[in-house]
């Protein structure tokens, strides 16, 4: 199943054959509401597994190179921004590893591997989710700084600072942290048919609370916080790019465009499945009203959205990565490197500096 339908559906099956659920979507209403029928099974069975599977093949292609290529560097020439790079391809990597157990689930409608790797499928999921768009503001911050403050004193350090320690305490802890209301509530039960669910499952007096705050608490964390870090900090990094007489330059014109398409990309992937999941939150919170039509909607509108918001973590490498132009020549000097190794053959070094000084404009992409 989709990790949507484990934070909306699964209240529907804690009392399967009772009809006494906390969180019964048709108890409320005048008119009966089959939940199972929100989502076709062509939806669930083929549409979503088929899906999962793309963006699994395309996450760990992308990522997987970029920390292959980082990892072949020498620790003294990982810049700052490399930093960044590993933090998010590494979150995005652990992220798409636990597609393909959803991908299996969702065409099996049936859990099949136990308890404990439920709640690590869970824990996996939540923490790589979270951490990776956190790591984007820190990205964007640093970004900021590089482009906006160059000659400022302090700077470097803040910018040393935020790589090597902020980004833990900002994001990666607040993700884990995120990530205990898996280890609460996330285990399996047997279903309908004999099936076996793996899912987040609630106190049953309680359960459409537990769902909104949790959907609320994904807008707030995974769309809103990095979303404003994201859009001030590329909108003043853009301003500043093409203010002045070098603005009609070719490196400046492709700095603005490449920002424009990081703030895009993230906003369209996840602002579709942020405000199906507000909505949903809203419903349960009895903010909006509830009918069969709008539950309906709501699953179809969120099966669908969901995989566009995970398809972020393929784009993040090409992005942030392989638009650089410090990445490819990384890239390069790692496969000459491997190449090399393999022929048991030491590449010459070239004489001059090893290093160049980036401009405002530069820095978005090579650094």
């Amino acid at each position: 199943m989709s990790y949507y339908e484990h934070i909306l559906l699964d209240l529907d099956y804690n009392d399967t054959g009772s009809g006494s659920g906390s969180g019964d979507m048709g108890a409320d209403l005048e008119e009966p509401c089959n939940v199972e029928k929100v989502i076709s099974p062509d939806l669930q069975h083929v549409f979503l597994p088929a899906v999962y599977t793309l963006i699994f093949l395309l996450g760990i292609t992308g990522n997987g190179l970029v920390v292959m290529v980082l990892g072949c560097q020498r620790r003294s020439k990982c810049s700052l921004t490399d930093r960044y790079r590993l933090h998010l391809s590494a979150a995005d990597l652990l992220f798409v590893l636990s597609l393909p157990f959803w991908a299996v689930d969702a065409a099996l409608a049936d859990w099949r591997l136990g308890q404990a790797a439920c709640v690590g499928v869970h824990i996996i999921y939540t923490v790589n989710l979270y951490g990776s768009v956190l790591i984007l503001a820190f990205i964007s911050l640093d970004r900021y700084l590089a482009v906006v403050r160059p000659t400022d004193t302090n700077t470097g350090g803040l910018r040393q600072l935020l790589a090597s320690r902020l980004v833990y305490a900002g994001a990666w802890f607040p993700a884990a942290l995120l990530a205990v209301p898996d280890v609460v509530f996330a285990r399996t039960r047997e279903g309908g048919e004999g099936v076996t669910l793996c899912q987040r499952f609630y106190p049953e007096e309680s359960g459409p609370l537990w769902v909104a705050v949790f959907h609320l608490q994904l807008v707030l964390v995974g769309l809103l916080v990095p979303g404003v870090v994201l859009l001030v900090c590329y909108c003043i990094i853009a301003r500043r790019l093409t203010r002045g007489p070098l603005g009609g330059q070719r490196q400046k014109r492709r700095a603005v465009r490449t920002t424009v398409a990081l703030v895009l990309c993230f906003f369209v992937c996840w602002l579709p499945y942020g405000a199906g999941i507000s909505a949903d939150a809203l419903v349960r919170l009895e903010v909006l009203p509830r009918s069969c039509g709008l539950d309906a909607a709501l699953g179809v509108w969120l099966a669908v959205v969901e995989p566009l918001a995970f398809s972020h973590c393929c784009l993040n490498p090409l992005l942030y990565a392989f638009l650089g132009a410090g990445f490819k020549t990384s890239a390069r000097r790692a496969l000459t490197l491997s190449r090399a190794s393999s022929l048991k053959v030491l590449p010459r070094r070239r004489p001059g500096p090893s290093t160049t000084t980036e401009s405002e404009s530069s820095s978005l992409h090579s650094s």
